[in-house]
């Protein structure tokens, strides 16, 4: 878009407490049947007009029709078992009971598109819809057919790429890949990872992106960062290969983090998500406090092609918290798009 600063946001926001328990990541859904659809549809308005209000540029779904940003589109393959069910260890961070591919996945139909079209119908603005990306489905698996992440890598990819081109067909403007994974296998991500995101972008002409940040404020990540020390250095390892690859924009988390910011010179020419927000924490920031992270962003990316952002999806925060922190996002890049253009 051609605005100065659009502002969005990494992924999920909250759900009203009529459709699913709130602050709870995988709440199961309190309707059934015609009226889940419904409650869907109803919160996807309610959440597209909560962006509205406050000045977001680029709107998303707030994954409002997903239980969870990764397990949502796995459900709709064929050849993932949920009822047989493995402990793994996410992340290398903490132990979670996750479904088995017993046999090759495929994709009967769409996942997403409907609900793609359905936001479509609701707005004229600019639209950004969040999949899982290959590396991140991999490790929210127990495979037992594969027995290889990279060859079950390169299924997921092709049946994302299956699912990216419904999307972009069904007027979404930008496609993001969610890889929080790519902060933590390091040597996977240069090796194959990011190969096979190359593939789930396959012959796309929409804009796309990928977001890498280090996780939800839930415990074990929070427990995580504590034992990362005085720099988080991780992207420090992987943007060499993102900046080579065809990726559009890349969303990062950086307020309130260790992240050295000169790291996103490394990425330098491509459009970055600058993430301004904190979800681990339920203090709203000040738009003082946003403009002060993106005005240290702006030394090493272009005005032109900074897009505030949050740090990453905030579906375990409370409404009322999730709502002051987009109001703080908007009005914080509102505060610097002025200094530019002065």
């Amino acid at each position: 878009m051609n605005k100065l600063l659009p502002t969005s946001t990494a992924g999920s926001l909250p759900k009203p407490s009529w459709l699913s328990e709130p602050e709870k990541l995988w709440s199961p859904w309190k309707l059934e049947g015609e009226a889940l659809i419904e409650g869907k549809q109803d919160a996807l308005r309610v959440t597209l007009m909560e962006q509205q209000v406050a000045g977001i540029d680029i709107v998303s779904d707030g994954e409002q029709t997903r239980q969870h940003f990764v397990t949502t589109f796995i459900e709709g393959l064929d050849g993932v078992d949920f009822e047989k069910r493995e402990t793994v260890k996410i992340r290398d961070r903490y132990d979670a009971s996750v479904p088995t591919v017993v046999s090759a996945v495929s994709r009967p139909k769409s996942v997403f598109v409907e609900d793609a079209k359905f936001l479509r119908s609701q707005t004229k603005a600019p639209i950004k819809w969040a999949l899982p990306g290959p590396m991140t489905m991999i490790d929210t698996l127990y495979d037992a057919h594969y027995k290889s992440r990279e060859k079950l890598a390169w299924e997921f990819a092709k049946l994302l790429n299956e699912e990216a081109k419904e999307l972009e067909a069904a007027g979404v403007d930008i496609i993001q890949f969610d890889e929080p994974a790519f902060n933590v296998f390091f040597d996977e991500v240069n090796d194959w990872g990011m190969a096979t995101l190359e593939r789930a972008m396959e012959g796309l002409k929409c804009q796309t992106a990928v977001h890498i940040c280090y996780g939800y404020g839930i415990k074990a990540n929070t427990d995580w960062k504590k034992t990362l020390g005085s720099e988080w250095r991780q992207y420090e390892l992987i943007f060499p290969s993102i900046q080579k690859s065809s990726v559009d924009l890349v969303s990062l988390e950086c307020h309130n983090s260790h992240v050295p910011l000169d790291l996103i010179e490394l990425i330098r020419g491509k459009k970055v998500m600058v993430g301004s927000i904190d979800v681990a924490n339920k203090p709203i920031e000040t738009p003082e406090e946003v403009a002060d992270t993106l005005r240290k962003a702006l030394q090493f990316v272009d005005a032109d092609k900074l897009y505030p952002c949050t740090n990453c999806g905030m579906a375990p925060l409370s409404r009322e918290v999730a709502r002051g922190k987009l109001n703080a996002l908007s009005a914080g890049a509102e505060i610097v798009r002025r200094e530019l253009q002065a």
